[in-house]
C-alpha cells in the first residue's frame, strides 16, 4: 500500500503561515496561498481535507506560457490551493488523482 500524503506548515521571513500537501512520496502536489496567522492556515487545510475528494472542485487552467496547472476550489468558490506547472495535461489529471486521494490526510506536521 501506498504511503499515506501529508501537510507541511511552513512559515516565511515575514511569518506568514503557508502549507503543501505532499504525497506519499514526498512529492508537492498542492500548495496554499500565504496566510498572517497559523488558525487560518489551519482553516485552509482543513477546507482541503473537505473539498479534495470532490471532483467539482478542481478548475482546471492553463498558465501563460502553456503549461497546464489545477486550483483546488472551497465551495464559494475560493481558491483553497494550487498545483504546480505540468508539462502535460496527464500530469496534471495525475496530479488531481493524487490531491483526491492524499488530500483527506489528517497528518499535519511544522510549527
Amino acid at each position: 500500500m501506498a504511503m499515506a500524503g501529508w501537510y507541511e506548515v511552513s512559515r516565511n521571513d515575514k511569518g506568514q503561515f503557508g502549507f503543501v500537501l505532499k504525497a506519499g512520496n514526498g512529492q508537492v502536489i498542492l500548495r496554499s496561498e500565504q496566510y498572517e496567522a497559523r488558525a487560518s492556515a489551519d482553516n485552509g487545510i482543513a477546507s482541503v481535507q473537505k473539498n479534495a475528494p470532490l471532483e467539482a472542485r478542481y478548475e482546471r487552467r492553463t498558465a501563460s506560457d502553456g503549461r497546464p496547472y489545477f486550483n483546488l476550489k472551497a465551495a464559494n468558490g475560493q481558491v483553497i490551493g494550487t498545483s504546480q506547472m505540468y508539462a502535460a495535461e496527464a500530469g496534471r489529471e495525475n496530479g488531481i488523482a493524487s490531491v483526491m486521494e492524499n488530500g483527506p490526510s489528517t497528518d499535519v506536521r511544522g510549527p
